[in-house]
């Protein structure tokens, strides 16, 4: 027997119906690439959106199932485009702008992107392409100044676009169950793969993230979202804070430790996204330069990579900003985990709550996951057991965009991470590395990521990065690649192994250490081992 409930779609579209009915006078503020500074309301963003669907439709031929390519900073034009493509029933299209140019062209013409809409800072990375680009009708230019040019064919101007369009517009009815937004992974083993997500699940991505367990997030709130729009949908943030109300702050390209800490500032942030490297450098920022008066900022949701401990606790006791854990993949829209701590935790000590805070934490609700181990079971949740993890969720993709191949997939309908992990007995999940980043060095396993994290709380090491290197003995052991705080820094390797030793057995501890000037990174953020791997082999580092 069904229900007696109204088929009621969760779709993008009612996010934005929403924003404009319950918070229409809340903010959008955006810092665009030339420097100006842009502010309007979700119910300006309510109205534009409408005058772009009919521009997609009247003047570009738009149509359901479409794809449309975004190729953006982090603005309201790119919420507006959030919004008007997937609530016209195509599908927006969210391109990694610092993917190389073979892997860019690779994700266009593997798409089917009908238009793309660029910023003009950036039309010189798809020029050097566009010959190549097979099913690309136009581009729209945004932000672009006056005396702007391009090579490209077929182009208008974003705000030309719009010109004279009507304000409203009916919303064709949509299945919750269509796609509505698209991002590949990052490419890194291989070439990217396809990512699509359905209206449902971004709805319902968004309104779970929302809540006190999760990002906790409200209509006081002040959000600026560091991670960027054209990586995994900003984390859902543009859908999140029109569901709690909250303004938002954009901050486009201007993502120097600098540039963040000015833009905290002045807009009176309260809370904000980004991976661990950026807060890495807003930390070491605010060390060298506090800033008067203090920082609004009460919180910062990291994910990605794992949060040093020495990080959260940096923040907190110098700046009184508080660092949360998340842990999500594009596969996962992104988030599936937070790490808060839960009552009984409270009368624990402060280094016991800080290893605590550093798990990636629980599944949110919509979410399951468990660990298998060597022997193909189901591990036990305490703290220890080790082997991958693998989930399943209203959020979590069946399969990758045209392609069959089901390597990443269990036959009982699990997506496999490639994370190893432990569950403890609350339920809070920690990974303890990459199954390829893992070192096996005489036959026992060394996790790179603990080693990073405590060589990260060392006070004279800004960044670590470990791999695994040959050894003729061991089989593999762990190679340090350190970023000291100065370049007039000393540390001397004895030293590491000794800060290390508190921690790590013999065998863990690392024999050699590199220093250089920054560690390699991915499109996205991440420390780059698959560089830095490359680099040893060549004898470069």
């Amino acid at each position: 027997m069904e229900g007696l409930i109204m088929d009621y779609p969760l779709t993008t579209t009612t996010i934005l119906e929403y924003g404009n009915s319950a918070f229409k006078y809340k903010r959008i503020i955006s810092h665009l690439p030339s420097g100006t500074r842009h502010e309007y309301t979700f119910g300006n963003l309510y109205k534009r959106c409408k005058q772009l669907a009919n521009a997609l439709t009247n003047k570009l031929g738009v149509t359901k199932g479409d794809m449309i390519g975004t190729f953006a900073w982090n603005h309201y034009q790119h919420v507006e485009l959030y919004y008007g493509v997937p609530s016209l029933g195509a599908i927006c299209h969210t391109i990694n702008i610092r993917l190389s140019s073979q892997q860019i062209e690779f994700i266009i013409n593997n798409s089917e992107d009908k238009v793309i809409f660029v910023d003009a800072s950036l039309v010189p990375l798809l020029e050097k392409i566009a010959h190549k680009l097979e099913t690309v009708e136009h581009y729209v230019i945004i932000n672009a100044s006056e005396l702007f040019s391009t090579t490209l064919i077929n182009t208008i101007h974003y705000e030309d676009l719009l010109e004279d369009q009507p304000e409203e517009f009916e919303w064709p009815t949509l299945n919750e169950n269509d796609a509505c937004g698209m991002c590949y992974t990052s490419g890194t083993t291989g070439l990217p793969k396809g990512v699509l997500y359905t209206h449902r699940s971004t709805y319902l991505h968004a309104l779970t993230i929302s809540t006190p367990n999760a990002a906790n997030y409200n209509s006081s709130d002040i959000v600026l979202l560091i991670v960027p729009q054209f990586h995994v949908m900003a984390w859902g943030y543009p859908y999140l804070c029109l569901i709690t109300g909250s303004d938002m702050v954009l901050p486009s390209s201007n993502l120097q430790p600098e540039a963040i800490i000015s833009i905290l500032q002045k807009e009176k942030v309260t809370k904000a996204n980004g991976v661990p490297t950026i807060w890495m450098g807003v930390y070491n920022a605010l060390k060298k330069n506090p800033p008067r008066p203090k920082l609004k900022l009460e919180e910062y949701l990291v994910g990605g990579s794992a949060l040093p401990a020495s990080l959260i606790k940096g923040m907190e006791d110098d700046f009184g900003i508080k660092g949360v854990q998340a842990w999500g993949m594009t596969e996962t829209s992104p988030l599936g985990t937070v790490s808060r701590l839960q009552p009984h935790h409270h009368s624990l000590t402060e280094e016991e709550k800080l290893k605590i805070r550093a798990k990636q934490g629980i599944e949110f609700p919509g979410v399951q996951m468990r660990v298998i181990g060597n022997d193909g079971s189901v591990t036990e949740r305490d703290g220890k057991s080790m082997g991958e993890l693998q989930v399943k969720g209203a959020w979590v993709i069946k399969s990758y965009f045209k392609t069959n191949n089901r390597d990443n997939f269990t036959d009982d309908g699990w997506f496999r991470t490639g994370d190893v992990s432990t569950i403890d007995n609350d339920g809070f999940m920690h990974i303890t590395d990459r199954t390829k980043d893992l070192i096996k060095s005489g036959g026992e396993w060394i996790s790179s990521v603990a080693l990073e994290s405590a060589l990260m709380a060392h006070p004279k090491v800004k960044e670590a990065a470990v791999i695994a290197i040959p050894d003729e003995k061991w089989a593999e052991r762990p190679l340090a690649v350190l970023v000291l705080n100065t370049k007039n820094e000393r540390v001397s390797d004895e030293e590491l192994k000794n800060f290390l030793s508190h921690e790590f057995a013999n065998y863990q501890i690392p024999d050699k250490y590199v220093y250089i000037d920054q560690v390699p990174r991915t499109s996205v953020g991440k420390f780059d081992k698959k560089e830095i791997r490359r680099l040893y082999a060549q004898d470069k580092l």
